[in-house]
């Protein structure tokens, strides 16, 4: 078995006009991710693990392999009373759905008196990831880092 790699990367992700929707450059740090952790999209890490370092890409992402495809089933109107959250809510409002942390998060995407309409796709499901990626370094996991693989799974 392949020993599991830490792998280091800066990013920019835009969407399909251009616009930059977060990067790590200009500033920013790296990102690290464990390879095989399940901590990035599926379709940007099968990018970067066969990347050497200092090599840069531009890589397009698809849904399946992204945030996936847009559920609308996860869109659902509720009685304003059985949210979880005190004072007014407004239309792009996000909280946890639920008291559990991995609870999905939700968005508010309309309110209408007394009904509120919460979204839990994510926000960037359906979308394909635009990355201007650049793999700046790779090390051997440490055992604990090398853990979070199968904790992941």
């Amino acid at each position: 078995m392949a020993a599991i790699r830490l792998l280091t990367f800066h990013y920019t992700l835009r969407d399909d006009n251009g616009r930059v929707l977060d990067t790590s450059r200009g500033g920013g740090e790296p990102l690290s991710f464990v390879e095989g952790a399940q901590e990035i999209v599926p379709g940007l890490e099968q990018t970067l693990v066969a990347m050497t370092v200092g090599e840069r890409r531009e890589v397009a992402v698809p849904p399946e392999l992204g945030y996936g495809r847009r559920e609308e089933e996860l869109v659902q109107r509720v009685p304003r009373g059985q949210l979880p959250i005190d004072g007014e809510v407004r239309v792009g409002d996000q909280f946890l759905a639920g008291p559990d942390r991995h609870a999905p998060v939700v968005t508010v995407v309309a309110v209408e008196g007394d009904q509120v309409t919460l979204d839990a796709n994510h926000p960037l499901a359906g979308a394909t990831l635009r990355f201007d990626v650049e793999l700046v370094a790779v090390r051997p996991a440490t055992p604990d880092e090398a853990a979070r693989v199968t904790a992941g799974s």
